[in-house]
């Protein structure tokens, strides 16, 4: 297994290692429970170093990732990141990732572990096929990544930066720590306010006692603590964030998965246009009305909860299938997302989850199941 600059950071606070396609990494520290509700009361600390760091340069990056994301890259500012996805010609899901606007022939993209190799090898065929004139740098084993997750977390680092603070969500600035460069944005995966920062992997330790000086992660109470890939599930969960190989895959097509926002399906509009890789089969699957089936969240009774694979259905009638679940720690009830009938979307609409040992009773809910409280 591969592990990433922080692995030393886990076995000192005592970590609990796993196996994480190929990474060996921190399922939880003191308990999922809690750590959960660490980064939903204060703050803290993940290791998100086996996540992909590929960075693009040269005259035809931008006008490659227009083509090849399904999100508009050329309206980005410099300091400006976008979620996007990544699609087959038939409309699935590759990956989802965020690209980075560097500059304006720069571009930093990062993607999901399991994708990795994939993605890279997608992309060298699309460049191939494409002619165009560029540079990919793989950079995943050069660098680290951590996120600093919690409502506590931007007043801590406001102690130390005034321009971090004042970023804007999906914005980031690029930070000198001695002779190490850190891109620092204020991104995340839980539904927290937050950041994430992105270094050489020789400075991750130097970056940890100035992020965390003054913090006793050991205690209870501390403002930070470590948190591991369970609280990081059911964290995503909570905010209705998609996770993929669950509601986001190669089979799946993108306009069910309830992030439509990314999709710029009128991309090839205008004197620069591009149609990007899958547009035309999206584009038909508009045309026909859209997906029969979109992502819903589920809120389950009693205290059981439904898992991936379960499947959906009211008056005896297959009507969906179960994509994630678990207990909320946040909410006190087992809560679930899944693909349903575009018909049965509308909140309070009664279901029965069949989890092949029983049945659950569950009703449609909006995401996301949580919100950040808005400040002040």
């Amino acid at each position: 297994m591969q592990r990433t600059p922080l692995h030393q950071f886990h076995l000192d606070n005592k970590a609990h290692m796993v196996d994480f396609v190929g990474w060996e990494m921190p399922l939880t520290y003191y308990g999922l429970i809690e750590e959960h509700k660490q980064v939903r009361s204060s703050g803290g600390v993940f290791d998100v170093s086996h996540m992909g760091r590929v960075k693009f340069t040269g005259r035809h990056a931008r006008r490659f990732l227009e083509k090849a994301c399904t999100r508009k890259v050329s309206d980005m500012q410099a300091g400006q990141c976008r979620y996007s996805l990544v699609c087959n010609e038939s409309g699935g899901v590759r990956d989802d990732v965020i690209v980075y606007r560097i500059d304006d022939d720069e571009f930093l993209m990062v993607v999901n572990a399991s994708n990795r190799e994939k993605i890279l090898k997608h992309f060298e065929e699309l460049k191939a096929k494409w002619d165009l004139t560029f540079k990919m740098d793989d950079q995943t084993l050069d660098t680290a990544m951590v996120a600093l997750q919690g409502p506590k977390v931007i007043e801590l680092i406001g102690q130390y930066s005034r321009e971090i603070p004042s970023l804007k969500r999906y914005r980031f600035a690029v930070k000198n720590l001695m002779i190490a460069k850190l891109i620092v944005s204020r991104t995340g995966y839980t539904g927290e306010d937050g950041v994430e920062v992105i270094l050489p992997s020789g400075a991750i330790g130097l970056a940890m006692k100035y992020l965390l000086q003054g913090v006793d992660m050991a205690k209870p109470d501390a403002v930070l603590r470590p948190a591991g890939l369970g609280a990081r599930d059911t964290l995503r969960t909570e905010a209705g964030m998609p996770l993929y190989g669950h509601e986001l895959g190669e089979e799946i097509n993108a306009l069910s998965c309830g992030v439509d926002f990314a999709i710029a399906l009128d991309k090839d509009q205008g004197e620069k246009g591009e149609v990007f890789v899958g547009m035309e089969a999206l584009k038909k699957t508009k045309a026909e009305g859209g997906p029969k089936r979109k992502l819903a969240g589920f809120v389950i009774e009693g205290k059981r909860a439904a898992r991936q694979g379960a499947v959906i259905k009211q008056g005896g009638r297959e009507v969906g299938v179960v994509t994630s679940g678990c207990p909320s720690p946040t909410l006190g009830t087992p809560i679930a997302m899944g693909f349903l009938e575009v018909a049965l979307h509308a909140p309070g609409t009664a279901v029965e989850i069949d989890t092949g040992k029983g049945v659950l009773a569950g009703k449609v809910t909006a995401l996301p199941f949580y919100k950040m409280p808005k400040a002040g």
